[in-house]
This record gives C-alpha cells, sequence and structure tokens, in this order.
C-alpha cells in the first residue's frame, strides 16, 4: 500500500507519520511530495492525465494525504487544487485501475482555506458563527466597523496558525489597517470580537473519532500554539463532539480541526474549520498517537475507496 503525503520532507509531521508506519505491521510506504513538483499532462491518444513529482507518479498512489497548502500566485494555486481533483478520476493504465483517493479533498481545501466561504456554509447550515464582514474597499468597511465595532478581529481572506490577525478597537486605526489591505489588493475580513476567559477548544475530527484540547493563553487574547498558548486535554461533550462533526461535513473534510468559542452566553461558535489541521500540540497534550489514527483512518478509506470503484 503506497501514501504519497503533500508536505515538506523534513516536516514534523512526516516524521511523526513515518514514525507510526514503522510501528505497525503491514507493508506500506510513505513518500513526500511537494506541491511545487507537480506536473500533469494530458495525452490524447488514450485520454489520460499523468501526474508526476519528480520520480512519483502520484497516480499509482492508493492515497494523497494533503499535509500542506503553500502560499502560491492564483495560477499556481487553482493549478494544484484542479490537479488534485483529476487525479481522483485518473484513467491511466489497465481497466482494473483504481485512482487514488485524496484526503482531505480539493473541494474540503478549498472550502476550508477560504474563510468567508467556510464560514457562510456554516451559518446557512444553522452553525453559531462570529458576525463577519467582508468587504473591497475601505470606506465600506469603516461602515461595516461601525456596525460590529468597537471591538473587531481582522484576519487575512486566506492564511492560519494566527498569522496576519489584528485586533482593532479604534475608529482611526481601523481605517488605516483597511485602507492599507485594500491598497494591497486584499479583501478586509472583519469579525466581532468575542470576549472570552483566555482559551478556545479545538477538537481534531478523524473520520468518526474526535480529540479535543483547550488552547490556553492568559497573555494574549490570541490562542494559537504557534502564537504561544498550551494546549490542555479537554473532554468534549457530546455536544461540541457533534458540533465539531457537523462543521467539518459542512466543508466536506473527514480530517478537520474545529476552532470553537463559548460565547459570553454559553453558545458554542465555530470560529474556523482546518483541513489541514496539525496535531502536535493536540498529540503531547493527550498522549493519543495521532499520526497512528490518521495512518489507520488512511487505510481504511483505501480499502472502502476500492470496494466501492
Amino acid at each position: 500500500m503506497k501514501i504519497a503525503v503533500l508536505g515538506h520532507p523534513n516536516s514534523w509531521y512526516l516524521r511523526d507519520l513515518q514514525r507510526a508506519k514503522q510501528e505497525r505491521h503491514e507493508q506500506l510506504e510513505l513518500s513526500a511530495v511537494a506541491f511545487t513538483q507537480i506536473s500533469t499532462c494530458v495525452e490524447p491518444a488514450n485520454n489520460a492525465s499523468v501526474f508526476l513529482s519528480n520520480t512519483h507518479d502520484l497516480a499509482t498512489y492508493d492515497a494523497v494525504l494533503v499535509r500542506t497548502m503553500p502560499p502560491g500566485s492564483l495560477e499556481q494555486v487553482i493549478f494544484r487544487m484542479n490537479a488534485l481533483a483529476m487525479l481522483q478520476y485518473s484513467n491511466d493504465g489497465p481497466s482494473q485501475f483504481i485512482p487514488p483517493i485524496v484526503l482531505n479533498s480539493p473541494r474540503a481545501i478549498e472550502i476550508a482555506v477560504d474563510k468567508y466561504l467556510s464560514l457562510a456554509l456554516l451559518r446557512q447550515n444553522n452553525i453559531s458563527v462570529p458576525r463577519t464582514h467582508i468587504c473591497q474597499q475601505a470606506d465600506a468597511a469603516l461602515h461595516a466597523y461601525e456596525q460590529l465595532g468597537p471591538d473587531v478581529v481582522v484576519k487575512p481572506l486566506f492564511g492560519g496558525e494566527g498569522r496576519g490577525i489584528t485586533r482593532v478597537s479604534d475608529p482611526a486605526l481601523a481605517l488605516r489597517a483597511f485602507k492599507m489591505i485594500e491598497q494591497l489588493g486584499g479583501v478586509i475580513y472583519q469579525q466581532e470580537f468575542i470576549a472570552h476567559e483566555g482559551f478556545d477548544i479545538r477538537i481534531l475530527v478523524i473520520g468518526d473519532n474526535t480529540f479535543g484540547i483547550r488552547r490556553v493563553n492568559p497573555d494574549d487574547w490570541r490562542t494559537n500554539l504557534s502564537l504561544g498558548a498550551r494546549a490542555e486535554p479537554f473532554d468534549a461533550s457530546s455536544e461540541l463532539v457533534q458540533l465539531a462533526r457537523r462543521a467539518a461535513n459542512v466543508v466536506q473534510a473527514k480530517i478537520a480541526g474545529v476552532d470553537i468559542l463559548i460565547a459570553p452566553d454559553g453558545t458554542p461558535t465555530v470560529l474556523e474549520v482546518n483541513a489541514v489541521p496539525g496535531w502536535k500540540g493536540l498529540a503531547a497534550a493527550t498522549g493519543k498517537d495521532i499520526a497512528q489514527e490518521i495512518l489507520t483512518f488512511t487505510i481504511a478509506q483505501i480499502a472502502d475507496h476500492r470496494r466501492k470503484s
């Protein structure tokens, strides 16, 4: 069984997956593949697309596990997603050839990476989310700020781990930030700030299994582990587990990190859904072997895919 891992070959996550692989008794091959190395060709003679990454023919793998979504130009990002989408329907090879599964699917990644689209779909499915306004012009954003404010969080439309997030509570500073984003050709994405007690909840969904932590940061309103928060094991209620599963299902992700904040009125509010979630801090806090959980789930998905093909 062969699994290609789209990610940096020296990443902690690949090393953890390789470690987990060594502890299993079945034959399993893991290969690191970089997004930037993907190339394809369309052969009219046999109506086939070939997907290559250096010496790796991705179409010969049983699964492609997406572990990163690197930045790139609009053309590069669209090509990468379309290549992954077409890989699932590759018909190269003999008649019994079964194309690989991609986890998460390109569509799930597209939805989750776009904060506006994912949040809108969550709200459409009656999941509580923060009040959010998205604008392209600074003047419109200032009007939205007056409705959301005086305390808002400005985020980049794409990106994670707390990068580029700013909290603004002054109209003049807000307008300055909005003008800068407009000048850079960005989209102005702002949310109401929801007061909290210095922590939020991350629930990792892997198929039917869930694992929870509290991300605690008494020194900063941001609770990202990458920004200094600490992870604590958290026994999520059935209500929160069901909420996380619903949120993952909305973005079509089988593996997802769902960030939840308990609002002052007690309402669980979904902040974001990550379709390429990390697990280093969660594994350390819970003592769970998340890499093994990922491999077990991926292997089960391969078997299910083969039965249906």
